[in-house]
């Protein structure tokens, strides 16, 4: 467990990266590497909660993933479909669970699980469970900016009244504490598109190791990194 030395971040941003790769070294299909990170993300956002993280929001689905062969995003959105049906229907979860991204181009039966998930666990009061599908960071923008541009138009603000609380408002992740570590298995050091607008001041940890073999004693090891920095926001 990690020290009391310093604060534990409130909000973890996790890109779960390294499925297909683990697979390949494993000699196994690449489908088999994303069921291993499915189960390997249901071991870490149970642990965040023992822990007392209070927001964890975790990269499944990029929009840049579309572009991935049709047979492994098949594949993955079966993997999905799956998870949805079996990691939220148990006794004792009590994390409240969102789905971020866009909406319009997934299968109707995943947006009725997610839509169930989301009802279902809306009055629990443990881990803040983000679950980014079809998201991109750029297009999360764009949105917000949609969504200011019509408050104008309706005459519910003037534009000199957009400011960053407003933009903050109309995120995704609005209501969630404000992203501390974004943290990136598998030794790759880029955020992809992710969480673009809160990652402002967080801290960025990348480990060498793919997602399939992620630990609770990686997260520890990232969150003690995260407690030894000195976080000046630019004040100092």
């Amino acid at each position: 467990m990690p020290s009391e030395r310093a604060p534990m971040p409130r909000h973890i941003g996790l890109i779960m990266d390294g499925n297909g790769r683990w697979a390949a070294k494993n000699g196994l299909p690449r489908s088999a590497g994303h069921t291993r990170g499915a189960e390997v993300f249901r071991t870490i956002s149970r642990y965040c909660e023992k822990i007392g993280i209070e927001a964890l929001t975790t990269y499944a689905f990029s929009t840049e993933n579309w572009s991935r062969s049709a047979d492994e995003v098949s594949s993955i959105m079966n993997i999905l479909r799956k998870y949805l049906r079996d990691a939220f229907n148990q006794e004792g979860e009590t994390s409240r669970v969102r789905f971020i991204g866009r909406r319009d181009r997934l299968a109707p039966d995943i947006l009725s699980l997610m839509e169930e998930i989301e009802d279902g666990t809306r009055n629990n009061t443990g881990l803040k469970l983000n679950i980014a599908v079809d998201y991109g960071g750029r297009n999360e923008i764009v949105h917000a900016a949609r969504e200011a541009a019509k408050l104008v138009e309706q005459g519910r603000i003037s534009a000199d009244e957009i400011d960053e609380d407003l933009i903050e408002s109309l995120t995704f992740t609005s209501g969630c504490p404000p992203l501390d570590l974004l943290l990136r298995p598998s030794g790759e050091e880029r955020i992809s598109n992710f969480m673009l607008w809160q990652c402002a001041y967080a801290e960025f940890v990348y480990m060498d190791v793919l997602w399939p073999d992620f630990t609770t004693e990686h997260l520890d090891r990232a969150i003690e990194e995260f407690r030894s920095r000195n976080r000046r926001f630019g004040g100092r």
